[in-house]
């Protein structure tokens, strides 16, 4: 409708039965719409809660080792790190030393870094092997994710 008055702006909402909302009110002159606020307030709303069912909720999950894993027990946890990354998730890979085995700490590293180029395709390190405490701890995250990121 152009720029008008406040006072003309009201009357001509007023004679269409509707409602005059501030749409911006920080331009020059404010921008104001004639319309009828409870359907745009019910359509936002549904528009909010279609994004909000869209969403994907990236959790971390994670795959506790030992550093002296047998080979076939290592091939099934790396399935599982597989799946997980393949549904959209960041995994945390930990290696829990016992006892006397966190003097060999280095054996863990070597898994974790064994594990990340067995599934280099599919993931990227996040966070590197990490000596936290008796758990040594390397983050993994899915290409795809961070590719779209």
């Amino acid at each position: 409708m152009g720029i008008m008055n406040i006072r003309d702006a009201r009357i001509a909402a007023e004679e269409s039965n509707l409602d005059l909302v501030n749409v911006a009110p920080n331009a020059k002159p404010p921008v104001c719409r004639i319309m009828d606020y409870g359907k745009f307030k019910y359509e936002q709303s549904k528009k909010e809660k279609e994004a909000r069912k869209n969403q994907k909720i990236i959790t971390l999950k994670e795959v506790r080792m030992t550093p002296n894993i047998e080979e076939h027990d290592f091939q099934v946890k790396m399935k599982n790190v597989v799946k997980f990354l393949s549904e959209g998730d960041k995994v945390k890979v930990s290696v829990r030393f016992r006892g006397r085995e966190i003097t060999h700490s280095s054996l863990g590293q070597q898994l974790l870094m064994r594990l990340a180029l067995a599934i280099k395709e599919d993931a990227i390190v996040e966070r590197m092997p990490k000596l936290e405490g008796r758990q040594m701890i390397m983050i993994l995250a899915p290409k795809a994710q961070i590719q779209t990121n």
